[in-house]
């Protein structure tokens, strides 16, 4: 992929001053956030670079309370009568603090999102994510976990009293529990080692799909991992 775009630039959307401490031990410079729409037009068909950057902008202006709402009106409704062209694929929590339209200043038609409790894969998640990429060929996949995510602290509870949680939030229990056991001797706050490594595991398990993965190798995919911040709104790089 042409002008890519680094990942430590990924790390401080919001221009902060200190680079955050992530799993994958990525640090980087702070971004300023901007303080009005790109001057340029928008790419019609994003590479994943180029798409993880209007993320990134996106994100610093939502931080900034500079938001721009892009692709909104009713124009923009109208032309997506005929179909549909999102340049990401966003597969998040289900918690009602982490809207990935808002914290990434987006509008319709821009993302193709994806949320269950911890973002836990399920075959339903996992062919949605698999029908983004291969019939509307989005190129960019960002896991997107978040600060205090109750699923995370269910399960991290679950497992320390050795119980089960009631009816089908077992089964969400199941999908996160690796990561409560990966985490589990990581100096820190548990909770947030456990948001991080879910997250991480995540990401892992999406390319190392049969389908996502291939993708990823013939480098028309890429996939990566994220933590939002309830407090800032911040979105930093984890994997």
């Amino acid at each position: 992929m042409n002008n890519k775009l680094s990942r430590r630039e990924f790390l401080q959307f919001a221009g902060a001053a200190a680079a955050a401490t992530t799993l994958a031990a990525c640090g980087g410079a702070s971004l300023p956030a901007p303080t009005a729409p790109a001057a340029t037009p928008e790419p019609s068909s994003p590479t994943a670079d180029q798409a993880l950057a209007l993320l990134r902008d996106g994100n610093a202006r939502y931080v900034a309370a500079k938001m721009v709402r892009p692709n909104q009106g009713t124009d923009r409704r109208a032309s997506l009568s005929a179909g549909q062209k999102p340049f990401a694929i966003i597969f998040s929590c289900v918690d009602s603090r982490v809207p990935p339209e808002l914290a990434f200043d987006r509008g319709l038609g821009d993302l193709f999102v994806i949320r269950t409790a911890g973002h836990a894969i399920d075959r339903a998640a996992l062919g949605s994510i698999q029908f983004g990429v291969e019939e509307l060929h989005i190129p960019l996949i960002v896991v997107m976990g978040h600060e205090k995510c109750g699923a995370v602290s269910a399960t991290l509870d679950a497992v320390e009293k050795n119980a089960h949680a009631a009816g089908d939030i077992e089964a969400l229990v199941q999908a996160i529990k690796p990561a409560i056991e990966k985490s589990k001797n990581q100096t820190g706050d548990k909770l947030d080692n456990a948001v991080k490594t879910n997250t991480v595991l995540t990401v892992e398990a999406l390319k190392a799909n049969a389908i996502l993965g291939e993708e990823v190798k013939k480098g028309k995919l890429m996939i990566v991992g994220t933590r939002y911040d309830l407090d800032t709104g911040m979105v930093e790089m984890l994997a």
